[in-house]
């Protein structure tokens, strides 16, 4: 059964985002549990993908222990059935929730771009430039970038991210900081672009989350290369030039845009065909990428 809404009452709820629901374990420790809530253009939508959250957890755990060697993660290997009362609850949690080490997060997004697309290519088209950064003349949709480009910002609870240059982001979190978020950053997308194209599949662009431990080291927290957090493309359908089809909620998107809806809550219901086609990619990015199906 899809998950819209956990009911965990024998945590204490810390919050409630547009995909995923917090509880407090200890003073120290959180658990992060991912629903099948879908958001398009930032608003929540009121039909949930089946099987969207166990894809998300699953997908981004794979990738956590892949590039451990990169960075420190959030996880602490806690199972989250054993912090959960009751069968009900460790339902809800099975293969979508994850305990992790409670850090300070830090309020900027890490944004990795390889490929023009998106609101990069609005900024190019406009300016010649994504976040400040000069880019080669002729460029266009969707093309690989020379070099990826990090490209940071601000995080929104609700509405949209702001775009910013590293500059600012360096006064935000502080230049030593905001250095090592870049190259880890780069690193990161580098090693899991590499990854993936082994998988027939080109990552156009990611956006990484970091905290700070209690030493102030970095750590990678929130989830991480998943289909909600970045542009998955088959590589064997890519072509420069028009915006290519992706592992994500595209089909979501694609049907929204043929309504009269002005994009604020409340949402449209979806159509089933749309809903099932959706939930289909997510799966389909998992098991391309991991090679394993959803258990």
């Amino acid at each position: 059964m899809p998950l819209f809404d956990s009911q965990i009452k024998s945590l204490p709820k810390l919050g409630r985002g547009k995909v995923r629901d917090i509880y407090a374990v200890g003073d120290d420790k959180m658990m992060i549990l991912v629903s099948d809530r879908l958001s398009a253009f930032d608003v929540v939508l009121p039909d949930p993908i089946p099987d969207k959250g166990r894809v998300l957890t699953e997908l981004a755990d794979f990738w956590f222990k892949k590039l451990g060697h990169v960075v420190p993660n959030h996880l602490t290997g806690i199972d989250p059935e054993s912090v959960v009362k009751g069968e009900d609850e460790k339902s809800q949690v099975r293969g979508r929730a994850i305990v992790v080490q409670k850090l300070k997060p830090l309020p900027v997004e890490a944004v990795v771009r390889g490929y023009i697309i998106g609101s990069g290519w609005k900024d190019y088209q406009a300016s010649g430039k994504i976040c400040g950064i000069e880019l080669p003349k002729g460029l266009k949709q969707a093309q690989k970038l020379p070099e990826p480009i990090f490209t940071p910002a601000t995080k929104a609870e609700t509405g949209h991210d702001e775009n910013i240059s590293f500059a600012r982001m360096c006064e935000i979190v502080g230049k030593d900081v905001g250095q090592k978020v870049k190259d880890i950053s780069i690193r990161l997308y580098k090693e899991a672009s590499d990854f993936a194209a082994t998988r027939g599949i080109i990552i156009a662009d990611t956006k990484f989350e970091f905290g700070l431990n209690a030493k102030n080291e970095v750590v990678l927290i929130d989830e991480v290369l998943t289909a909600d957090s970045s542009r998955f493309w088959p590589a064997d359908q890519y072509q420069v030039g028009v915006s290519p089809p992706s592992y994500d909620k595209q089909f979501v998107r694609d049907y929204l845009e043929t309504l009269d809806w002005d994009k604020t809550p409340p949402a449209p219901k979806l159509p089933p065909d749309v809903i099932a086609r959706t939930s289909a990619k997510y799966r389909e990015a998992l098991e391309k990428l991991t090679g394993k199906k959803l258990s």
